[in-house]
């Protein structure tokens, strides 16, 4: 795609730091001097409001639907390097229109070619669903990012997801690259480093280095439209996000070998 890679951040469990992650890693890299574009795919527009877009009004993805709009007039310069195409109020209209098929699977993935060669990465956020929208994201994506929680409902909840994209890369006809992030971990629990060693166990060489601890600031943030980055860079969600983006940079991987952190 032009040198670009597209991440869809994806997991269909609520809870597990999606937008967070998401949002975090795409300043890391704006941070870093790199073009991004974020896309906000989910209906609830939480990405848009993380940063600090609080006009619910905005069209954006939406009218790349349902009005087959194009991508430039939606695009907004949201931080140095950091642009952004908000969801838009009618998102959730854009379900409905599954029935029509495979091409509307491919609506997303065909409005970015012209902006490919403008950004060094696109991330999209996406609904936690398994709907047309997810779909539109697998299509556009070259590689797919799975953040997962430390508990065990999150790997319950991970066994099904990759079930849902085994079954859409073979209507792709395409194999995607998949990362899985760590998220939620708390260092002296139990549980946390359970899923962990099950996770190293199943993805060797899957499993980003970096697992991100829990963090009070990691939750406040986004009320005040800052990332972590912003908000407290001292902080050990900045320090572990500032990691995890290298990580997907470089295609870092934790081994059996390593300790949870980085």
């Amino acid at each position: 795609m032009d040198g670009s890679r597209v991440l869809a951040i994806l997991n269909h469990k609520g809870g597990v730091g999606k937008t967070t992650t998401c949002f975090n890693i795409a300043s890391a890299y704006a941070d870093q001097g790199l073009n991004i574009l974020a896309i906000d795919l989910d209906p609830q527009s939480h990405l848009s409001v993380s940063l600090g877009l609080k006009d619910t009004g905005l069209n954006g993805v939406d009218e790349l639907f349902l009005e087959h709009a194009e991508v430039p007039g939606y695009i907004l310069n949201v931080r140095e390097n950091l642009h952004l195409i908000p969801a838009g109020l009618r998102l959730g209209e854009v379900e409905k229109l599954a029935a029509k098929g495979r091409q509307q699977a491919m609506v997303l993935r065909n409005a970015l070619q012209p902006v490919l060669h403008h950004y060094d990465l696109i991330l999209i956020d996406c609904p936690p669903t398994s709907g047309l929208l997810n779909f539109n994201a697998l299509f556009a994506a070259s590689e797919v990012i799975i953040p997962v929680s430390s508990d065990y409902l999150a790997l319950h909840g991970l066994s099904q997801l990759l079930r849902t994209l085994k079954s859409a890369e073979r209507f792709m006809q395409k194999e995607l690259p998949m990362w899985i992030a760590l998220t939620r971990f708390t260092t002296r629990r139990r549980l946390s480093n359970q899923v962990r060693e099950k996770l190293i166990k199943y993805f060797p060489r899957q499993l980003l280095a970096t697992a991100v601890r829990e963090n009070a600031p990691l939750a406040e943030c986004p009320s005040f439209g800052k990332s972590i980055f912003d908000y407290s860079r001292r902080s050990n969600g900045a320090q572990d996000y500032a990691a995890l983006a290298d990580d997907i940079l470089y295609r870092r991987v934790m081994s059996n070998d390593e300790p949870a952190l980085h």
